[in-house]
């Protein structure tokens, strides 16, 4: 078997943008006419950009060989330009290709890719969504704790027994810093009411996004300590291993970390040092299906779990589908609320979640496959903005919400 061709497509997402403001799928096809799909989720240049480097990687390491040898493209890529060392880009362009190759693999196997990394251990995966709560002009605030209650108490309805929110932002370029006391009076709030509201029914997941030194962190950690979060969710930047490892030690509280990284080295280090017990890995980023599973197998020696990220398309979600569903030290899977909306639309078929769990496919491969005329329909991405963006200004106690990073944001979505 030979893979001849690739296909790079940069779907924008449309408004409210949830997942992100662009998807990056990529298609290979074998000279036997399989095809196979994977997602990319690099994000530190405009799509522009990687899709350059797409092809590039695809001619260098990919073209003309055998989709079943991952490990001979991982290490070549991995080893390319005299690297030898986790790059962020080039393993987020890996994983897309990676799992396109699996999902060659599963379909001339004729079985899913859960069944040939393992075989299927669970029968449902347990998930968990942010909280996506809206105003009466039907906008997403985050800011409103009463809003956020109510948002948490209908997921919960609807089968949900776990929820995330991060109410001590925002995210600046010049994090970690110390939070002021009134975001801490917030992030306390929001866990009181909304622990208050669910009762034992629901796991609450305090989501930051590195916002905070280790002291600061600490800080925090005791006030929510009560409240019993499932997990603390990286609480400082991340690559500072170390100082993840000083709030892990100071914190009832799991930590839970690692969208950010990328390969079995990164992780390993992690572990090692104990800055975490809950790994949350995207497979869009971290290397592919095969790097991935082997850092679950790095987690289970350490006697952690994996719970998978995903702030990006359905297809990098069929992937960590395959992943968890084939992962003994699997915890919990990051959903997109129940997959509907823009996440339905792209896909022929959309991922199956039934009261608070997904439903592994049995389909071959990865189990999905894209709605052609929805791509097509929502191609190319055109605007400037980033997939996420930080505050690029400093945290300022008077104004925690930079009023300029708003007015930014939205002029840059309106471009």
């Amino acid at each position: 078997m030979k893979i001849i061709s690739m296909k790079s497509h940069v779907v924008a997402v449309p408004p409210p943008y949830i997942g992100g403001m662009y998807w990056i799928f990529v298609t290979l096809k074998t000279a036997c006419g399989i095809e196979g799909v994977g997602e990319i989720y690099a994000s530190t240049f405009h799509p522009k950009v990687v899709a350059c480097a797409m092809d590039d990687v695809f001619e260098r390491h990919l073209l003309d060989h055998d989709p079943h040898h991952i490990e001979r493209f991982f290490r070549a890529a991995y080893s390319s330009g005299f690297t030898q060392r986790p790059d962020l880009t080039m393993m987020g362009i890996v994983s897309g290709l990676e799992m396109a190759c699996w999902d060659i693999i599963g379909k001339a196997a004729g079985k899913p890719v859960y069944e040939l990394i393992g075989g299927r251990v669970h029968e449902r995966l347990r998930t968990y969504t942010y909280l996506y709560p809206k105003n009466a002009k039907g906008e997403h605030d985050y800011d409103d704790v009463d809003l956020s209650v109510a948002c948490a108490v209908d997921l919960v309805k609807q089968g949900f027994t776990a929820v995330k929110f991060d109410p001590a932002g925002p995210y600046s370029v010049y994090s970690g810093h110390h939070l002021s006391l009134e975001v801490m009076d917030k992030s306390e709030e929001f866990c009181k009411k909304i622990r208050e509201a669910v009762g034992s029914k629901c796991d609450l997941l305090f989501g930051t996004h590195g916002q905070m030194t280790v002291a600061s962190a600490v800080r925090l950690a005791r006030r929510l300590e009560k409240y019993d979060p499932l997990w603390f969710e990286e609480p400082v930047p991340p690559g500072q291993v170390d100082a993840m490892a000083a709030v892990a030690g100071k914190t009832s509280i799991p930590i839970a970390t690692g969208e950010r990284l990328t390969t079995k080295y990164e992780f390993f280090d992690l572990l090692q040092r104990g800055g975490a017990s809950i790994l949350q890995m995207n497979l869009g980023r971290v290397g592919g299906i095969l790097e991935a599973k082997k850092i679950a197998g790095i987690a289970e020696v350490h006697c952690a779990q994996i719970a998978p990220h995903l702030y990006n398309g359905p297809v990098g979600a069929a992937a960590s589908v395959q992943l968890a569903t084939a992962t003994p030290n699997f915890l919990i899977q990051e959903s997109i609320m129940t997959w509907q909306g823009f996440h339905a639309e792209i896909l022929k078929q959309p991922i199956q979640w039934e009261d608070g769990f997904i439903i592994p496919s049995r389909e071959p491969g990865l189990g999905v496959e894209l709605n052609m005329d929805v791509v097509e329909a929502n191609a190319p991405y055109v605007g400037s903005r980033l997939h996420i963006t930080m505050d690029p200004q400093p945290f300022d106690v008077k104004q925690p919400s930079s009023d300029s990073w708003k007015k930014r944001w939205s002029d840059e979505v309106a471009r």
